[in-house]
């Protein structure tokens, strides 16, 4: 019914920026709590940044001040720029939105398919 599309993953060099999209698409009734995830191999899967339907906004102490997120409600996307790359920024990044289907009904858990960024020489 609902599902999240995420882009803007790659290769980038060190002190490079990359910025991600997640776009929700289907049929819902409203959407609340959108964020970042990220789970590099052999870690744990951690938040990177969440943002409130109010725009406060919430971020991992290690990329405090070089990732920005977004939304846009209009189009139902979440956005992630994320600048200064450093190679301990490399990881598989999933967005995670709650969405709610229907008017009264629970919010769910939504997850993107995941998308690469490696930062390397």
């Amino acid at each position: 019914q609902v599902h999240l599309v995420e882009s803007g993953g790659g290769l980038v060099q060190p002190g490079g920026s990359l910025r991600l999209s997640c776009a929700a698409s289907g049929s819902f009734f409203s959407i609340n709590v959108m964020g970042w995830y990220r789970q590099a191999p052999g870690k744990e899967r951690e938040l990177v940044a969440r943002i409130e339907p109010g725009r406060n906004t919430h971020y991992l102490d290690s990329v405090q001040g070089r990732f920005t997120i977004s939304r846009d409600d209009a189009r139902n996307t979440v956005y992630l720029q994320m600048n200064s790359l450093k190679p301990e920024d490399t990881a598989v990044y999933y967005c995670g939105v709650d969405i709610q289907p229907r008017y009264n009904a629970p919010f769910i858990r939504t997850w993107g398919q995941g998308t690469p960024v490696t930062v390397s020489s």
